[in-house]
């Protein structure tokens, strides 16, 4: 069982920067690849970005790439989700996830991770 645990949300303006972070707790995180997801009221969660287990390899989607990074340190039992050039169409409740094993490929649906954060609110303002 692993605990997630997202810190770092706020209110912004349109061009500026957040970090968030993925606080984990329990079995050992580096035996998780993470994933971060965002949702919109009314809106499907969507997939934002994912990490492997060693970090090796990520991937963002299509609407973020260039500008949000994913990153993970397994000494601190922390992901991360820089976030660059924040736009309106960004706001939403951010979420990071954890899925059990080390493969080598990125996951990008929600249905495959297994645990969870309570999210943190993103809001940009134009």
């Amino acid at each position: 069982q692993v605990q997630l645990v997202e810190s770092g949300g706020g209110l912004v303006q349109a061009g500026g920067s957040l970090r968030l972070s993925c606080a984990a707790s329990g079995r050992t995180f580096s035996n998780y690849a993470m994933g971060w997801f965002r949702q919109a009221p009314g809106k499907e969660r969507e997939f934002v970005a994912a990490i492997t287990w060693s970090g090796s390899t990520t991937y963002c989607a299509d609407s973020v790439k260039g500008r949000f990074t994913i990153s993970r340190d397994n000494a601190k039992n922390t992901g991360y989700l820089q976030m660059n050039s924040l736009r309106p169409e960004d706001t939403a409740v951010y979420y990071c996830a954890a899925k059990r094993g080390r493969g080598v490929v990125v996951i990008t649906t929600r249905f495959a991770y297994d645990y969870w954060g309570q999210g943190t609110q993103v809001t940009v303002s134009a």
